[in-house]
């Protein structure tokens, strides 16, 4: 069973998670209005990513018989000075992310909750893909230094991404 602290601090994960979805739609729709459709793409599969995340979390309360309690979130950023911006931006959200998920790590380890643990472990491998693509894409765009022909070739390359939730054993 849960302790009402795991179940708080899991409450909240339920509400970054969705807001980290908005925020990708927001770079998104960013995205699109400088015409790099393959941008907005690769944000748009993400958004999808962290909703398919949310809920994750959203039945695991309800697996352990805990309350589930839906919050909201602020609204996220709209306008970046450049691709630079956006993914230096989204890169440090990752991070944020990633500290949260160690801090439920740790929350759950220290109540010896092994269900809870076992959960997380994914979440944990999750956020080291996550952060090394930012982080792989920012280095590239940094690289680029604008040259619009590297910039376009991403988007290409970008507009390809597809989201398929992956079957979690």
């Amino acid at each position: 069973m849960l302790s009402q602290k795991l179940t708080d601090e899991i409450n909240d994960q339920i509400m970054y998670e969705f807001y980290s979805a908005h925020l990708y739609l927001a770079a998104a729709a960013y995205c699109y209005d400088q015409d790099l459709d393959g941008f907005a793409n690769f944000f748009t599969v993400q958004a999808e990513e962290e909703r398919f995340h949310a809920m994750r979390f959203f039945n695991f309360v309800n697996d352990m018989d805990a309350r589930i309690v839906v919050k909201g979130y602020e609204t996220p950023p709209a306008a970046y000075a450049d691709l630079v911006d956006l993914f230096a931006k989204t890169l440090e959200h990752e991070h944020f992310v990633t500290d949260r998920i160690y801090k439920l790590m740790d929350i759950a380890t220290e109540e010896r909750e092994h269900a809870t643990i076992s959960f997380l472990k994914w979440f944990v491998d999750e956020q080291v893909e996550e952060m090394a693509t930012f982080k792989g894409l920012l280095t590239k765009l940094k690289r680029a230094a604008g040259d619009t022909s590297v910039i376009y070739d991403l988007d290409g390359e970008l507009a390809a991404r597809t989201f398929t939730p992956p079957t979690i054993v």
